[in-house]
């Protein structure tokens, strides 16, 4: 398997298994608690006396007991969590948009990190990195072979420190060093532009603590740029969610006020909730409202979201009230299916628990978890049609899935289907003289489906999926 059809097919697992994080990070844990079972317990502590005792080696018993916090809950499902110091500030890193390092959006490509954008006023931006410039080494140390993941901990680091990057431009067929010091860098997750005369494309990548303010200023400008707007496509393809009140305000922005965005329910009381279109439902605690200075035009705009297999929590959350009212046309590929409620609840200075406990569910009363949300236009990857799509992991795929019978035989044929469908792509790549191409940046020209969308807006022919059908929700188990 070439390494660019495993990565483009793989990659955007560890984003789509991120939270939706629906209420505030909680103090302390909940001192209510059920009555112990004493005999288990008991027993519990007989292992880890056994383990402290008799091991082959001396153990840490912070360690241990962290480990045994985490596996108890990783047996639930596939987005609980227990965060010990290092996951929870990682955590936190992922949700306010802050981390330290060099500030680029990466991929990979033929076994190299590739630049996809370098933030804007970063470190990187300002040491002239460019979109396509590919990272061989980082301080001495070959790329190839690492993960993705194992790329960004090596670039990562504390502020005011260095690493050394070797830079392969392309275009100009060289090699060259850099070397960048580490900062703080703020995650732009919204992006924006007039694409053509009367249509604009807005994209949120992530639902973080500043998406709101930053989607808000983009449309101002779109707005200062084309006050006579025709048309705009909100784009939430590869999208892993984030928090709530993120979702709930950009759905307001285009919504008629006090409408229902959506609903949870689960086993505790605060857990059984509606959320509108109000900014008492979405609007941080004494902040501003910064949806209630966009246009009052934009809540009737034609509209068009798109989504993908990697659109997942808060951006089905997005893309599901705007279908259910009718508000916007849905087009893309079905989303990931995850349709669980994350609260985190701290337990100490530097751990936590990340914890489901509830299930969402759209206007209309769809629950879409193992299924996602169905376009009402089925679109292909490219013009040539879906490139990676069968590989790509859905929340039906995760293991210990909520919603789900018996699922033994289920995920065998789960596995067993995706497995023919990689060497049905690697058969019919391996005849062509080269390897697939990476599919193109979202928003530029060679956009497919943005082109599609746009041509919906224009009224113009649009190119649908002949090959894709809707994947049918999991079997649901009594609750």
């Amino acid at each position: 398997m070439s390494s660019r059809l495993k990565v483009a097919g793989w990659v955007a697992l560890g984003a789509v298994a991120g939270a939706l994080t629906t209420m505030q990070l909680q103090a302390n844990a909940r001192s209510t608690l059920s009555p112990l079972p004493l005999d288990e317990m008991q027993q519990l502590a007989a292992v880890f006396g056994l383990v402290k005792s008799d091991y082959v080696e001396a153990v840490d018993e912070k360690k241990l007991i962290n480990d045994a916090i985490a596996g108890m809950v990783s047996g639930l499902d596939p987005h609980s969590q227990f965060f010990d110091k290092k996951t929870f500030k990682e955590f936190r890193e992922g949700t306010t948009g802050k981390f330290v390092g060099v500030g680029i959006e990466i991929g990979m490509e033929d076994g190299l990190v590739k630049i996809v954008s370098p933030i804007e006023g970063s470190p990187a931006f300002r040491a002239g990195l460019k979109s396509g410039d590919m990272i061989s080494k980082i301080d001495d140390a070959a790329v190839r072979g690492l993960t993705i993941d194992q790329a960004v901990k090596k670039m990562r680091g504390e502020p005011a420190t260095k690493v050394s990057l070797t830079i392969y431009r392309k275009a100009e067929n060289r090699s060259f060093p850099v070397t960048i010091t580490r900062e703080e860098i703020k995650v732009q997750s919204v992006r924006a532009k007039v694409v053509e005369p009367g249509y604009a494309w807005i994209r949120v990548s992530q639902f973080q603590d500043r998406t709101v303010d930053d989607f808000a200023k983009k449309l101002e400008d779109i707005y200062k740029q084309e006050p006579n707007l025709k048309g705009l496509v909100l784009d939430l393809r590869n999208d892993p969610g984030g928090l709530l009140d993120g979702a709930i305000a950009i759905s307001a922005a285009f919504l008629p006020k006090g409408v229902e965005v959506v609903s949870t329910n689960g086993q505790i009381a605060e857990s059984k909730a509606s959320y509108k279109a109000d900014p008492d439902d979405y609007r941080r605690r004494g902040g501003d409202d910064p949806i209630k200075r966009l246009p009052a035009a934009l809540k009737n705009v034609p509209l068009v979201v798109l989504v993908n297999e990697g659109s997942a929590s808060a951006s089905e959350i997005v893309a599901g009230a705007l279908q259910d009212h009718h508000r916007a046309t849905v087009m893309g590929a079905q989303t990931f299916g995850k349709g669980s409620v994350q609260t985190v609840r701290q337990l100490g200075p530097e751990s936590a628990l990340k914890i489901t406990t509830a299930r969402y569910y759209t206007p209309s009363g769809r629950s879409i978890q193992a299924k996602g949300i169905v376009p009402d236009v089925l679109l292909d990857e490219t013009a040539e049609g879906n490139v990676f799509a069968a590989l790509r992991t859905r929340e039906a795929d995760l293991e210990k899935h909520l919603n789900n019978g018996p699922e033994a035989e289920e995920s065998e044929a789960r596995q067993k289907a995706r497995e023919e469908a990689r060497q049905k792509l690697e058969a019919e790549y391996a005849k062509r003289a080269e390897p697939p191409k990476p599919l193109p940046e979202f928003g530029s020209t060679e956009d497919f489906p943005l082109v599609q969308a746009l041509n919906k807006l224009k009224g113009q022919p649009v190119i649908a999926s002949k090959s894709a059908v809707e994947r049918k929700a999991e079997a649901k188990t009594s609750e």
